[in-house]
């Protein structure tokens, strides 16, 4: 039976990740989030932080897609280490790696653009996870110990990164709600409440296609 694979992606400072670890919890399942980056950063000989970096960086989709194949069909003969390290030439090494996770079992995708890697894969099921500006302020500012201010400047540097790189990779919007099964606004709900609900209608779900 083909595996169930949970996309999750989220605004940050929603509290998008934690729910997602909690339904990991409730339901058995593996959570593959920014950590899964190790082994992306090994073959590319950068940090993760350099990976992020790069990840966030404008481009043009087509351009970046056209060099990524012209450098990918050129280096034969050539160390993938040498290849330019571009947003789409990571998003092509993050999805196969995490093509080859989903393969071996059930599990939960946190960011990375799963919703677009898997938008083929009837098994899968995509979540957005969304909360009001203020309240993703807060919440930033009380989990990194920032002030409102900081947390403001934060969250508008890690929402235009988020943003951008969606947009290079899937050349869509990561809040256009048709990439979604389900768009899920959870100001004022605690992430427990909210991953009891989303595993219960996931475990339904799951048993189905049994």
């Amino acid at each position: 039976m083909p595996n169930t694979i949970i996309t999750i992606n989220r605004e940050f400072g929603s509290g998008g990740g934690e729910i997602a670890r909690l339904i990991g919890e409730k339901l058995g399942l593996k959570v593959y989030n920014r950590s899964m980056l190790d082994c992306i950063a090994e073959q590319f000989d950068m940090t993760v932080e350099n990976i992020e970096r790069v990840k966030a960086q404008k481009t043009s989709w087509w351009n970046d897609f056209c060099r990524f194949y012209q450098q990918f069909g050129a280096a034969s003969n050539v160390s993938d280490r040498q290849t330019e390290v571009t947003p789409l030439s990571i998003f092509y090494a993050e999805a196969r790696v995490l093509r080859e996770l989903a393969e071996k079992e059930d599990c939960i995708i946190i960011g990375r653009a799963g919703f677009h890697i898997f938008r083929d894969n009837p098994n899968a099921l995509h979540l957005l996870i969304i909360a009001n500006r203020d309240a993703r302020i807060a919440r930033i500012a009380q989990k990194q110990n920032l002030t409102l201010d900081e947390a403001a400047k934060l969250l508008e540097k890690v929402d235009e990164a988020r943003d951008t790189f969606v947009k290079n990779v899937a050349n869509t919007s990561r809040y256009d709600a048709r990439n979604y099964n389900f768009t899920f606004n959870v100001t004022g709900v605690q992430p427990d409440a909210v991953a009891a609900f989303l595993a219960e209608n996931i475990r339904r779900r799951m048993e189905m296609k049994k």
